[in-house]
């Protein structure tokens, strides 16, 4: 059974639990080890006082009651007018669930009736399988395309996905 709720103050744990775990897997290899190490920590705390903040939403997908997803989206942070899905993020117990899919659904549900008609985000270019799942999902390649330096090692590039939002009945 799955059951999409707003993430609480509470639950940065396992916010910080599913990002470090799924971060790990695909961006760590990517990195050197030290910033791979860096990030998955960084990711493990960092999400305490984010469902405090209020600045964005934040949904919680939960698989027969184990937290295993999560979406953050709100207004875009580069482009006026659009929403954008700033973090979205599965722990690898529930790949290949369909529990991903829900919880982009309600995400997209959710920001169609917050009056947006188009959604954007950025994800790993060299990450097969997020590519395919946000393009199963309709998502299509602007073309847009930047690098992220972590400072030490080889920057990530990353690609926008973009889509229109679904109707109410789909």
């Amino acid at each position: 059974m799955v059951t999409i709720r707003e993430a609480r103050p509470g639950d940065g744990d396992v916010l910080g639990e599913i990002h470090a775990t799924s971060w790990g897997i695909s961006h760590g290899p990517l990195c050197t080890p030290k910033v791979a190490a860096a990030g998955i920590q960084e990711r493990r705390t960092k999400w305490h006082a984010i469902p405090d903040e209020g600045n964005n939403t934040i949904l919680l997908a939960l698989l027969d009651g184990r937290p295993g997803a999560f979406a953050r989206f709100g207004d875009s942070s580069s482009r006026f007018g659009l929403a954008e899905i700033h973090t979205f993020f599965a722990h690898p117990d529930v790949w290949g669930s369909g529990l991903s899919a829900v919880l982009l659904t309600a995400t997209l549900d959710q920001l169609r009736d917050a009056g947006y008609d188009r959604v954007h985000l950025w994800t790993l270019r060299d990450s097969a399988q997020a590519r395919r799942f946000y393009t199963k999902n309709g998502f299509t390649e602007t073309g847009r395309r930047h690098d992220h330096d972590f400072g030490e090692g080889p920057a990530v590039a990353l690609i926008e996905l973009e889509r229109a939002m679904p109707g109410p009945d789909l």
